[in-house]
């Protein structure tokens, strides 16, 4: 996925997040919850949860949101079930889309999913139909200028699968995601500091879009996006506006 624009890419989507700060702690909230029903309220049992937790504390959600949360996940307080479903279809140019969901009600979800593909040029698929052209991986992103010889040091002793360096000059380091905390604390130890850090799913190839391409396949990402249900977005689109 080497390519020219990719800190360019990941700058545009920062923005893009924060301008949609209003939706963070809700999907946060949501994350926390499924987190915990899973997987338990013990945080060093519980990675998801603990991710979970770190990005609400970055999303300066207070202490007692985050307890209140896991106290309605496991059981200790009256809360809503939400049900994980994952939605895969195409965007423009045939670029692959996928869409986590958390919801409460199945019916009303894939309605606005399926609308918000059908009514912005996308076509929402069947289970599998784009999968196969992502992986779920660690990634985290470094800077420009950032010495490639001293992450790959680190990165690969500390369990990473791959450390590529981009023609901008950024650099990704890949992970297993079950290695993906080991690899992100040992590159802060060594003061190399990731600008975007998740478990995702990373596509294996990309699509070019520019131009009038390019801006239809935004608006159907922003569209999907701003969906109350909508948790996570994933595409395989490199976007040259």
């Amino acid at each position: 996925m080497a390519g020219h624009s990719k800190w360019a890419n990941i700058q545009h989507r920062k923005g893009r997040q924060d301008e949609k700060r209003g939706k963070v702690w809700t999907r946060l909230t949501r994350e926390i919850i499924v987190a915990a029903r899973t997987g338990g309220g013990d945080v060093a049992m519980n990675p998801r949860l603990r991710l979970a937790i770190e990005k609400a504390k970055a999303a300066n959600m207070p202490a007692d949101n985050i307890k209140r949360n896991v106290d309605k996940a496991t059981g200790n307080l009256e809360g809503v079930t939400y049900e994980e479903i994952r939605y895969e279809g195409y965007g423009i140019g045939g670029a692959a889309i996928i869409v986590d969901t958390m919801t409460d009600n199945r019916v009303r979800t894939v309605a606005e999913v399926r609308h918000a593909f059908s009514k912005y040029g996308g076509n929402l698929g069947t289970e599998g139909s784009v999968a196969f052209q992502f992986k779920h991986v660690g990634q985290l992103i470094l800077a420009p200028g950032t010495s490639e010889d001293k992450v790959m040091e680190v990165a690969l002793e500390a369990g990473a699968d791959d450390v590529v360096t981009h023609d901008d000059g950024a650099i990704e380091v890949l992970t297993p995601p079950h290695d993906f905390e080991a690899v992100r604390d040992a590159l802060a130890a060594a003061g190399l500091k990731a600008e975007l850090a998740e478990v995702t799913m990373r596509a294996e190839n990309t699509i070019e879009l520019s131009g009038e391409d390019a801006a239809r396949m935004q608006k159907l990402l922003d569209v999907i996006e701003d969906l109350d249900d909508v948790q996570d977005v994933f595409h395989n689109a490199q976007i040259n506006e």
